[in-house]
This record gives C-alpha cells, sequence and structure tokens, in this order.
C-alpha cells in the first residue's frame, strides 16, 4: 500500500510556476496586445486560453487529468464560448468571478461529502511536513472527531471567501473601465490568498489542529 509520505507532493516552485502561468502571463498578455492595438475582446481571449493550453498540455504527458485542472479548464472554455455568443468583453472580464463562485459552491458542497476539498488540497502540502509525529491523516480522520471538524470548518471558510471574492469580481467586470479589470482582478487573488491563510492559521491554532497532528492530544498530560 502507498503510504502518505511516498506520494508526490508539489513542490514549492512547481505551485509557483503554475501561479505565473495561469495569473500572471495572461495579464501580461492582455497589456501587451492592449498596448499594440489589439481590441479588448481579443486580448482578454487570448489570455484566457492560456490555463487551458495547460491542462491540454498536461494531459497530452501524461493521459491523465487531475479533477480541479479539469474542472477549471473546463468551466473557463464554456465561459470563452458563451463570451464569443454574446459578442461582450465584459462577460469575459467577468468570467473568472463566475469561475470562483462556482468553486466556492463546490467547497460549501463538498462539506457534507466524505472528506471536504480542503482537507484532499492541504494534505499534499502539510501532512508529514509541519508539527506532525508521522500519523496518518487517514487515521486522524477516523479516530478524532475535532480533526474531522476542523476540516469541515476551514473548507467552509474557504467556500464563503470565495464568493465573496467572485462576487468583487463580477462587480467589477461591469462596473469599473474594461482595461482596469484585469490588473485589480490581478491584484485581487494575492489579497484574498493572504487573508485566507491568516485566517485559517489562527483558526488552526485555535481549534488544535497542531495538537492533533503532532500527537500531542493523545498524550497524557505531564504530572
Amino acid at each position: 500500500m502507498t503510504t502518505p509520505e511516498a506520494q508526490p507532493r508539489p513542490s514549492g516552485r512547481r505551485l509557483l510556476l503554475g501561479v505565473v502561468w495561469d495569473v500572471a502571463v495572461p495579464i501580461a498578455l492582455y497589456y501587451g496586445l492592449r498596448a499594440a492595438g489589439v481590441s479588448v475582446f481579443v486580448a482578454l481571449l487570448a489570455g484566457a486560453f492560456l490555463p487551458a493550453l495547460t491542462t491540454v498540455v498536461q494531459w497530452l504527458r501524461t493521459r491523465s487529468l487531475e479533477g480541479m485542472a479539469g474542472f477549471v479548464a473546463g468551466t473557463m472554455l464554456l465561459g470563452v464560448a458563451a463570451a464569443l455568443v454574446s459578442g461582450s468583453p465584459r462577460f469575459l472580464l467577468a468570467k473568472d468571478g463566475w469561475l470562483t463562485g462556482v468553486a466556492g459552491l463546490w467547497f460549501l458542497i463538498s462539506i457534507r461529502a466524505r472528506r471536504p476539498l480542503l482537507f484532499h488540497g492541504g494534505r499534499p502540502l502539510l501532512e508529514g511536513r509541519f508539527r506532525s509525529d508521522g500519523t496518518s491523516w487517514d487515521v486522524l480522520w477516523e479516530r478524532e472527531p475535532a480533526f474531522r471538524r476542523i476540516w469541515r470548518v476551514s473548507t467552509a471558510i474557504w467556500g464563503v471567501a470565495m464568493l465573496i471574492d467572485a462576487a468583487a469580481r463580477v462587480v467589477m467586470a461591469y462596473c469599473l473601465p474594461v482595461d482596469l479589470v484585469p490588473g485589480l482582478g490581478a491584484l485581487l487573488w494575492p489579497v484574498t490568498l493572504l487573508l485566507l491563510q491568516v485566517v485559517n492559521g489562527v483558526y488552526y491554532e485555535v481549534a488544535g489542529l497542531w495538537r492533533l497532528t503532532s500527537g500531542a492530544a493523545a498524550r497524557p498530560a505531564d504530572g
């Protein structure tokens, strides 16, 4: 049986490159094309296809597709198709908001699933790495009700935050000057993620996640 330690884990460099490709490169491409005189609609379309291209390359290399990657690419392509039919740059600008909103709802729905989304997302990054005594998260999930509650609550936090982020993106897309929206949308990502990291970090500490993963909760108190 494959142990959690033997499973491939995403490196920090790989995650950073993914963020640069999916967020920074499309924004740079948009403003570069606009500076060259390309229309708003065409510049937005060019940037929208880049994340989908990443998914296609992954599938060609591995003949497999991660669930989240497929979801993101599929939603983006549907948004692009709808924008082509409507011909609306505003709709394309709001695409990230609709995508984030759907993802937020997915997080909230997963709370009642066997294991919520954030458990699966946090596991490759944290299990066995941070304040851990080596106990598998599968064991903790089955043995500790508090461990299960922590991941369901933190998944809810992410879901609500993503819905708020989505609403802000849609409002910006339809209310602000079109050339201002892509840059502001890119700046909103680190703000949202930073706030989520701070809120979740405080919650994990208060709720006792690290006591559970380090085994301190299972050890009798001294004295």
